[in-house]
């Protein structure tokens, strides 16, 4: 930075004396700067609603040494306040939560007062930043694989029951690749939403033209894992919602209960999926909550 310094004084003999100086201060070798991000990788949007799961993702696009001087200068300020912990998932990643989810209304402000802060091995930050947003309503989700169905609440109420058909089971190998065909039991949150949305097996390694194997536009289709689970609408299998799992691993609904999903889900509003087979959920799934509160302390550089 280049800074100027301006000295005015007087003399003894009553005569103004002015003199000025400009100095910049040392380049440093390198430095990074800090985004604040959804979980499945889009920026948090300055004035936006979110849902009362929304979790905050610091990213730095360079790989940080000193990460506990980095946590320093991040700050997670809540109307009205909430506890909450940063805990880091990688070298360059922090994810900030809430202990429980925030109440509707709640005012979130986000900074990153990095400018200038030694952040190890010569690197520095290299410019603030901060956005604020606030959460909406308490939209939570449960999904129950014992029923078969999921029910919606909104602010404690429930509004609607769904019959829905999650992943199939079992472990098989196809194309010489191991698959999971289990919806993960664990707390996501809505991450979008699109209308349609083409599902590609080849996506995840699972080819086209293989058994099991797909590529199909589908419709009202809300995502709440980032390897690509949905709750979407899928005719083909009314007949199995509510009595029998036959997906890859999404949430399969009706033609009306998928549009009406679409449109009353927002990003960060939480969806429960309980009593299905295969491993817990993890964090690189989108399942920040969920780790216990005691175990996410344990992610941050300052506890």
């Amino acid at each position: 930075r280049a800074y100027t310094m301006s000295v005015s004084a007087r003399g003894p003999n009553g005569m103004p004396s002015r003199q000025e100086t400009t100095f910049h201060t040392v380049s440093p070798s390198n430095q990074t700067q800090v985004y604040f991000e959804t979980t499945d990788g889009g920026l948090l949007q300055d004035g936006a609603t979110y849902g009362v799961g929304e979790v905050v993702v610091a990213h730095f696009d360079e790989a940080i040494d000193n990460k506990a001087n980095a946590e320093r200068h991040l700050s997670v300020t809540t109307n009205p306040p909430v506890a909450g912990s940063w805990n880091w998932i990688d070298d360059q990643t922090a994810h900030w939560r809430p202990e429980k989810y925030y109440a509707p209304g709640t005012t979130v402000t986000v900074a990153g007062n990095v400018y200038g802060t030694p952040l190890g091995d010569g690197l520095y930050g290299e410019e603030d930043e901060h956005v604020s947003f606030k959460i909406g309503d308490a939209h939570v989700s449960i999904a129950d694989d014992t029923t078969h169905m999921v029910s919606v609440y909104d602010n404690g109420k429930l509004v609607r029951t769904m019959p829905t058909s999650m992943g199939m089971g079992g472990i098989q190998t196809i194309a010489g690749t191991t698959f999971s065909f289990f919806t993960p039991p664990g707390v996501y949150t809505v991450l979008s939403k699109a209308n349609p949305v083409i599902m590609d097996s080849s996506t995840f390694g699972l080819p086209t033209n293989s058994r099991l194997g797909y590529k199909e536009s589908i419709s009202y289709a809300t995502k709440i894992s980032t390897d690509g689970i949905y709750l979407h609408q899928l005719n083909s299998t009314v007949w199995a919602q509510g009595n029998t799992d036959t997906s890859h691993g999404c949430l399969n609904l009706n033609g009306d209960n998928a549009a009406w999903f679409f449109d009353f889900s927002v990003p960060g509003d939480v969806v429960e999926v309980r009593n299905t087979g295969g491993k817990p959920l993890q964090i690189s799934q989108n399942g920040d909550w969920t780790v216990p509160w005691d175990q996410w302390l344990k992610g941050s550089k300052l506890t």
